[in-house]
């Protein structure tokens, strides 16, 4: 029997923390755009939430258009920014998948700040597609890559998506009955930097299972939770092989004592008493 090459492990993606800490860091700034947006509404009297949509804030109409656009050019960046750094603590298909569409998110939101909704015509709409329906399907998606680490947050994750796509459906067929045209798209639009800060805190929270490089040139093959596991197997099967020592001793020191009891007793069976009191001519 040939004895054949033991096969190559397969490459692994090795990153710092600090990658992970910045793409965390992202997301959990995405959370940006409510502030902004609050400060725009408080600057544009007679605004609604629930009858004005989100554009108008970045219209000329609106006294803090220069912000709110700002705040749609940063989202775009921190969405991209984040997907991008974080692909590799994402699980399987769902978590390249998501990186796609959280990406191609992530560049509607840049249309939709560059191009606003009373100048930018098509783009704007197109835009503001990516941004709500492909953000949507986004979240579904990352609901996969994370629901391995944590499945109430991979849960939490997909229904805030599938509301998201909820949402964006209403609000493109004009179904607005219930929240109004601006409470309806917010419904689509709120989800994908709610559900990116969870995401971003649960990342952190389980930096240990990240496949991190270290300064000794490891490539991160195992995560550290793993090494972790490793070697304390190690040191398990140190302190069995060392008490399955100590025990092959005793074992030993045992038979060595009985063999010597038995060599005794032999000695002790044949002394024969009549025989030591006899003279020596009776002998």
């Amino acid at each position: 029997m040939s004895d054949s090459p033991a096969p190559t492990p397969a490459p692994t993606t090795s990153v710092s923390r600090t990658r992970y800490l910045v793409g965390c860091l992202a997301w959990l700034l995405t959370l940006q755009f409510f502030v902004l947006e609050t400060v725009a509404v408080s600057r544009f009297p007679g605004y609604s939430r629930v009858d004005q949509v989100i554009s108008d804030l970045g219209t000329e109409t609106s006294p803090g258009a220069a912000l709110m656009n700002a705040s749609f050019i940063a989202q775009a960046v921190l969405i991209v920014l984040g997907a991008v750094l974080l692909l590799p603590a994402l699980i399987g298909l769902g978590g390249r998948l998501a990186t796609v569409l959280l990406s191609a998110a992530g560049v509607g939101t840049l249309l939709v700040g560059l191009f606003p909704s009373d100048t930018g015509g098509t783009l704007h709409t197109v835009g503001a597609i990516l941004y709500l329906l492909v953000g949507g399907l986004g979240l579904i998606a990352l609901a996969y890559g994370i629901r391995p680490r944590s499945e109430p947050v991979g849960t939490a994750v997909a229904l805030l998506g599938l509301v998201g796509v909820i949402g964006t459906v209403f609000f493109g067929t004009g179904v607005h009955q219930l929240l109004g045209e601006g409470g309806t798209e917010r419904l689509a639009a709120y989800v994908l930097p709610v559900a990116l800060a969870v995401t971003a805190v649960l990342l952190w929270r389980q930096q240990d299972d990240w496949r991190v490089a270290t300064p000794d040139g490891d490539d991160g093959t195992l995560t550290r939770r793993q090494r972790r596991e490793l070697e304390r197997a190690e040191a398990f099967d140190r302190a069995r092989e060392r008490d399955e020592a100590l025990e092959a001793l005793a074992r030993k020191k045992e038979q060595d004592r009985v063999a010597a009891t038995a060599e005794d007793t032999d000695e002790d069976d044949d002394f024969d008493e009549d025989r030591a009191w006899r003279t020596p001519r009776q002998r």
